[in-house]
């Protein structure tokens, strides 16, 4: 074995191996990104739209009181 192989520079016959993931499992990783962004994009959006209907909620509830009390 020589300095350069034990070093971990590939030899001349090793250009045939794939070093990577193939093309499907690049393909299949993105879809699985997109969809998880999907998902995870939905959830945001309905938290803020809770909080909104909450903040709603609170506002209309102080500005009955207020009215209420402005007119007695």
């Amino acid at each position: 074995m020589s300095g350069a192989a034990s070093a971990g520079v590939p030899s001349e016959g090793m250009g045939d191996q794939q070093t990577g993931p193939s093309f499907l499992m690049r393909v299949l990783a993105v879809l699985i990104l997109a969809v998880a962004a999907w998902f995870l994009f939905k959830v945001v959006i309905s938290v803020v739209a809770g909080i909104a209907w909450f903040v709603a909620v609170v506002v209309a509830i102080v500005g009955v009181i207020w009215a209420v009390r402005t007119l007695t």
